[in-house]
């Protein structure tokens, strides 16, 4: 076997890098996407979805460190339900969680092919967006240590930009602006916007992709987690009320750069304080977009390596310990969906794949409890069976609703589910997982 093949992931990361993957790994959600969901549901309607949304995912990431606690591997939800339910459970965790991280990239791109283009009209979004996968998996392949200071760094700007930002614009909310046309499609307009709330969160769950790579992974992934949800929540509720009372949320409800253009309505788009943001806001997709790069290839690293995947796709690179054609297929990956999809429908299928890889780890932690009773578990969820027991119901509450509302999409995912489940049938390679 070569060096390449049998070459170590390291174990480098700290409680301050998991807070900045967990961060950054979301924070453009703050930046762009959840204000597609005002089209469908209007301010206090999208409100109350994302009120709902937060509490499954405050529920979810307490149930979901007791299993990154116990069972810290990079293949993260694949690794949990494989080892609740065998190959099958492995099989659906592993694909709804690799289309989540392979589209949330090309959506990330397109935003800040937006943000770019609003800043510079000469450059193109695609062109913006495509060389985007070019720099940052380069990145991504120097190491993971690098990988993890870069996030460090970007995801810290980013969220001193939201908080400028919020300082910005609070002084000229209008509560009469926010509660202008508050449900205009009714409590069915809340359901629909499930997955554009989901947009604020989406991806969190990533930082059990790095499990391999963190030093005393028992102790230091609950606290990245912990702190990573509770500043996540604070940002997503101000930005998301504080833009809703500055203009009609018909006005940046279908754009990809809502807070810029919130700051051009309050204090013009030419003015430098708007333009700066604009650029410094760069910082927060960027941050989500390495992130999501990182977790990508770690899901398709583990995938590969317990053969659901071919193996090439798990060798780590013996000079940086990174999983360099992990990174470079999804890559290629995400460039076709960037030519493929729209941002709205990338989130959807996003938000389509995570909730079905949180139904399954919140049920293969109720497996592991009983199947597993001494099982060493670092971290045990609070409140259990509540919280476990919440995340479920509210996954699937979100599942329904997305399916609902996204019909043609929701059945081409189920198909590659499908289909995928009858090759490894058909041809027996389940026996050998």
């Amino acid at each position: 076997m070569s060096a390449e093949q049998t070459a170590a992931l390291k174990k480098v990361l700290k409680p301050i890098h998991l807070w900045a993957i967990a961060v950054g790994l979301v924070i453009s959600g703050e930046y762009f996407g959840w204000n597609y969901g005002w089209g469908v549901s209007g301010t206090i309607g999208f409100l109350i979805a994302t009120i709902v949304v937060t509490i499954m995912y405050v529920t979810f990431i307490f149930s979901f460190t007791e299993l990154t606690t116990s069972i810290p591997q990079a293949g993260g939800p694949f690794s949990y339900a494989y080892r609740a339910f065998g190959w099958w459970g492995g099989l659906i965790a592993g694909y709804a969680t690799l289309v989540e991280f392979l589209v949330t990239p090309p959506a990330i791109a397109f935003a800040l092919g937006s943000y770019s283009h609003f800043l510079y009209p000469s450059l193109q979004v695609l062109e913006v967006a495509f060389a985007c996968y070019v720099i940052f998996i380069l990145i991504n392949l120097l190491g993971i240590k690098e990988s993890a200071l870069f996030s460090l760094i970007v995801t810290l700007l980013a969220v001193v930009e939201l908080l400028i930002y919020i300082g910005i614009v609070a002084p000229h909310f209008s509560y009469s602006t926010f509660v202008a046309e508050p449900m205009p499609f009714g409590w069915a307009g809340v359901f629909a916007a499930l997955p554009f709330a989901i947009w604020f969160y989406l991806a969190i769950e990533g930082v059990a992709m790095v499990a391999e790579e963190v030093e005393d992974p028992k102790r230091t992934i609950s606290l990245g987690y912990i702190y990573g949800i509770s500043t996540l929540v604070v940002l997503a509720m101000a930005v998301m009320i504080f833009t809703g009372g500055v203009a009609p949320w018909r006005q940046l409800s279908e754009i990809d750069y809502p807070l810029p253009a919130a700051l051009g309505i309050v204090l013009g788009r030419d003015n430098s304080l708007t333009q700066l943001f604009a650029s410094l806001g760069l910082f927060g997709l960027i941050a989500s977009f390495h992130g999501t790069i990182i977790g990508y290839s770690r899901q398709i690293f583990a995938l590969a390596r317990s053969g659901y995947l071919p193996s090439f796709l798990g060798n780590v690179n013996a000079r940086f310990q990174t999983p360099h054609w992990a990174l470079i297929a999804g890559g290629l990956v995400g460039c076709l969906a960037l030519l493929l999809g729209t941002t709205d429908q990338v989130i959807i299928l996003a938000a389509l794949g995570a909730v079905v890889m949180y139904m399954i780890s919140m049920v293969a932690l109720f497996v592991l409890r009983r199947k597993e009773p001494q099982l060493e578990r670092p971290f045990s969820v609070p409140f259990y069976p509540f919280f476990p027991g919440v995340a479920l119901v509210l996954s699937g509450i979100c599942l329904v609703a997305i399916v609902y509302y996204n019909a043609m999409l929701s059945l081409w995912f189920f198909a590659g589910l499908a289909v995928i489940a009858a090759f490894f049938t058909l041809t027996g390679r389940h026996k050998s997982l």
